[in-house]
C-alpha cells in the first residue's frame, strides 16, 4: 500500500506518492509542468514538452494517482533527478524557488512531523488516543512533533499571541482545559464549539492547529461517526472562519457540516486530510 501526499507550490497542488519497492518519492510530471507554467491544459504542455525532449519518457513511471474526479489513473511520475531534468528543461521563471522548495521537502520540522502524522495512522496508534480530552490532545501533539520540538505533548507556561489575538493566558490555562474536557460531544454543534474553545486556549508553543484537527476528528468519529473531509474546506474560508470563531462559530461550523463524511476508517481520506491541515499552516 502506497503513502500519498499533495504538496502545495504556490497554491498548485503537486501530488506525490511514496513506493516502497524503490524507497523514494515520485512526484506527478503533469502537476510539476503546471506549478512551474501556470499552464491552463498542464497535461497539454507535458505531452508536448515529452515528445520533444525525449530523454523524458526515459526517466519516467507510470503509477496510480487520484485525479479531481475521484478516480485513480495511471500517470506519468519522475523521481528527484527527473524532477531536475523537467525543471532544467522548462523556461520559467519561478523554477529557482521550485527547486529550493524540492530540496525542503522531508527536511523542515512540518514534512517530518506530517510523516509522523501519516504514521500515527498506519500504525494504529491512532486508536489508542484518549479522544476528547486533553490528554488525548497532548498524546497526539507528543507524537506528531516528538524529537522535533522538546515541549512536544507539554502544555505551555507562557503567553502567546497570532495575528493580534491572544490566545488563553497561561495562568487560566489549566482551569481553562479543565472546563473545555466537560463540553458535550452529543452533537455535530457541540462538538465545533468544543474545538473552537480548545482552538483559543490554544495549549501548545507550536503545532496546535495540526494537533487539534485531528482531535476533532477523533471526536466526531467516537460520537457521531463521521469524520471531516478536510479537501472540501478551501485554506481561506477555513482561516477566516477560525478568526472570527471565538466571537461567532457559525460560519466554521457551516464549513465543517458541509465536508463530514461517513468513511471515518478510509487510509486516504486520513492522508489527504493531513497534507490539507498542514497546508493550512502555510503562509501565502
Amino acid at each position: 500500500m502506497r503513502k500519498t501526499s499533495i504538496r502545495f507550490f504556490e497554491d498548485i497542488p503537486v501530488r506525490a506518492v511514496w513506493e516502497d519497492e524503490s524507497s523514494k518519492w515520485w512526484f506527478c510530471a503533469v502537476d510539476i509542468a503546471e506549478a512551474l507554467t501556470k499552464s491552463s491544459n498542464p497535461r497539454v504542455y507535458w505531452n508536448a514538452l515529452k515528445r520533444r525532449k525525449n530523454e523524458l519518457s526515459t526517466i519516467c513511471r507510470q503509477l496510480k494517482l487520484k485525479a479531481k474526479d475521484g478516480k485513480f489513473y495511471r500517470t506519468d511520475v519522475v523521481d528527484e533527478r527527473g524532477v531536475t531534468l523537467i525543471t532544467a528543461l522548462i523556461p520559467a521563471k519561478n523554477k529557482e524557488n521550485f527547486s529550493k522548495w524540492l530540496k525542503g521537502i522531508g527536511s523542515t520540522v512540518d514534512e517530518k512531523s506530517k510523516q509522523k502524522a501519516y504514521e500515527l495512522f498506519e500504525s494504529g496508534l491512532i486508536d489508542e488516543i484518549e479522544v476528547g480530552t486533553t490528554k488525548g490532545l497532548q498524546q497526539i501533539h507528543a507524537y506528531i512533533f516528538g524529537g522535533l520540538y522538546d515541549f512536544a505533548g507539554q502544555i505551555r507556561g507562557c503567553n502567546i499571541a497570532k495575528g493580534g489575538f491572544a490566545f488563553a493566558p497561561s495562568m487560566y490555562l489549566k482551569e481553562n482545559l479543565v472546563l473545555i474536557d466537560k463540553m458535550p460531544e452529543n452533537t455535530l454543534e457541540n462538538i465545533v464549539k468544543k474545538y473552537v474553545e480548545m482552538n483559543i486556549a490554544h495549549p501548545f508553543m507550536e503545532g496546535n492547529g495540526r494537533s487539534t484537527r485531528i482531535w476533532l476528528d477523533l471526536i466526531l468519529k467516537k460520537n457521531l461517526r463521521q469524520c471531516v473531509d478536510w479537501s472540501k474546506i478551501d485554506k481561506r474560508a477555513y482561516l477566516s472562519a477560525m478568526q472570527k470563531s471565538p466571537v461567532d462559530s457559525t460560519e466554521i461550523l457551516s464549513l465543517i457540516r458541509g465536508a463530514v463524511t461517513n468513511k471515518i476508517d478510509d487510509r486516504e481520506l486520513f492522508m489527504k486530510g493531513i497534507d490539507y491541515s498542514y497546508y493550512y499552516e502555510t503562509e501565502d
